[in-house]
């Protein structure tokens, strides 16, 4: 069973459905309102965890109601929580999410998950140690990341980092990630770039293998110093794309043993899949629906 460990944030989201999203000073009377799990590490922990990896989990709950849910909601998927803290006298992180046509606009309140330290992934070591794949975001403090990446270094375990939210990153980050899994906007901004350059330019600027997501049209992947390749989209009748992306970096994870073309394409499917239900870590599929879908999607 593949071992993957999470260093990342875990928030409930407050999901509004619309009919389309509000203008500025706009009053707009929603369809539906949900409280779903959610949080970019927590999304992919649970992701990685449904595929049929053993997952282990280092983040903070706050001391709120919030906080008792999300850390009995990842116990319930089988998640290792044992490096997953309650920090007293704060809230839970929470994402604002409003749901239109498919699309989402998110405001994320960091609150419990602002205070990882480094110190708390440093006692994750041993957990760390024994991982085929580490997944790393940016909704956590920078220093956590940095000892995030260091710890799994000096003990040799791969990493995925997905750089989100988009923001200019360290060289020396980039060079110890096994992948950065960036959409074309935080790519760019990862490299301190416009925007206006190329995404397979900036993919080859990388000092890094890049793996680049790109909605329906698939991802697109570069390890070494090969030209990109691509894997396109699967169609889908588009929900919610809330965790598609984390459920596209959890996949990548899990099948990464198998060959990235392998890895790219699973993670592809699994997202469409994610893509076509409502809510983040609800629509997130099993290994055997994964499987289905690729046997049916040539």
């Amino acid at each position: 069973m593949t071992r993957i460990v999470v260093v990342g944030s875990i928030n409930m989201d407050l999901v509004t459905l619309a009919p389309r999203f509000v203008a500025p000073g706009e009053t707009l009377t929603g369809e539906r309102f949900l409280t779903i799990p959610g949080g970019k590490g927590a999304n992919q922990a649970v992701a990685a965890a449904r595929l049929g990896a053993q997952v282990a989990m280092v983040g903070n709950v706050g001391d709120d109601a919030f906080g008792q849910q999300l850390y009995d909601g990842l116990k319930a998927e089988g998640i290792d929580v044992t490096h997953v803290a309650r920090v007293d006298g704060v809230g839970s992180g929470t994402a604002s999410i409003t749901v239109a046509g498919g699309e989402n606009q998110i405001v994320v309140v960091p609150a419990a998950n602002g205070q990882v330290t480094p110190a708390q992934v440093e006692a994750a070591r041993d957990v760390i140690r024994c991982a085929d794949a580490l997944l790393v975001q940016l909704e956590i403090p920078l220093d956590a990341v940095d000892a995030t990446l260091r710890i799994a270094e000096e003990e040799g375990v791969p990493v995925i980092l997905n750089p989100a939210p988009a923001q200019r990153l360290p060289v020396d980050w980039l060079r110890r990630v096994r992948f950065l899994t960036p959409n074309q906007h935080e790519l760019a901004a990862v490299l301190g770039d416009d925007g206006d350059t190329d995404f397979r330019e900036l993919m080859r600027r990388a000092p890094c293998p890049v793996v680049l997501t790109r909605g329906e049209d698939g991802a697109w992947f570069r390890d070494g110093d090969e030209a990109p390749r691509h894997q396109a989209g699967f169609t889908v009748d588009a929900v919610d794309s809330t965790g598609a992306g984390d459920t596209f970096n959890a996949a990548l994870a899990v099948y990464l043993a198998q060959g990235l073309d392998v890895a790219v394409r699973g993670a592809c499917a699994a997202a469409a899949i994610k893509v076509s239900r409502l809510g983040a870590q609800p629509g997130m599929p099993r290994a055997d629906e994964v499987t289905a879908f690729l046997e049916t999607h040539r």
